[in-house]
């Protein structure tokens, strides 16, 4: 398969609208937009079959997976009417299969990520129990050379304190307090406009698997290993 790389007028699209964040240069820019969405679209297409290779996508499509450049300016109190980057989601397929990934075309800012971005609070529950549980498991498992090389340290929002149930001093209180489970690498405009882009973002992607199948089973069975879905 021809990798799909990202054009650069899809990068410098991206320069432009910064700079005439209006509807009236967009309106103006309307066929080029159209353009350059193609190719964003193209590429998210191309990646998810790469990615189901190896993982199991539910999203249906690469241009399921992108998200609209229109803002939802509602709540904002930045009112500038368009997102300046482009970016997409993959979900993982069934029930038994979580987490998802993510990725953002940005100059400057791009980056390839994964992992739990808002775990309802049921699955919060059954991950502070096992990180409790297993903190010992939990500290190989983020020590993992590949996890590291690839994402560095896990990010996300925490807590201020110790969640209800745990003590302060609890030897696993850094884990406990998160409240979202992200990792994410990211990459140089160089990098993005590169011939394999496609294929780095992919291989980062696939580096994250060894935490997606730990919680996988974490959120899927019980202590006894056996199906809870």
């Amino acid at each position: 398969m021809t990798a799909i790389n990202i054009q650069k007028d899809s990068f410098d699209f991206l320069k432009d609208l910064s700079n005439n964040n209006n509807r009236e240069w967009f309106n103006q820019h309307k066929d080029r937009y159209t353009v350059v969405h193609n190719n964003i679209i193209a590429f998210a297409d191309a990646l998810l079959v790469e990615m189901n290779r190896h993982d199991h996508i539910e999203t249906a499509s690469g241009k399921k997976s992108v998200f609209r450049i229109y803002k939802d300016v509602r709540f904002s109190k930045d009112k500038t009417p368009y997102n300046t980057h482009w970016s997409g989601s993959f979900k993982r397929a069934t029930n038994r299969l979580r987490g998802g990934y993510y990725f953002r075309i940005q100059p400057g800012n791009s980056v390839a990520a994964g992992g739990f971005f808002g775990p309802v609070p049921d699955d919060m529950k059954r991950i502070r129990q096992d990180m409790d549980d297993n903190y010992p498991d939990w500290q190989k498992l983020l020590a993992d050379k590949t996890i590291t090389e690839t994402f560095g340290q896990m990010k996300g929002e925490k807590l201020g304190s110790a969640p209800r149930g745990y003590a302060k001093d609890h030897p696993a209180i850094d884990l406990l307090r998160y409240k979202q489970l992200i990792f994410r690498h990211p990459f140089t405009d160089e990098e993005v406009c590169s011939p394999d882009f496609l294929y780095q973002v992919n291989e980062v992607f696939r580096n994250l698997r060894p935490f997606l199948n730990h919680m996988s089973e974490v959120l899927t069975t019980d202590a006894n290993g056996i199906s809870i879905v």
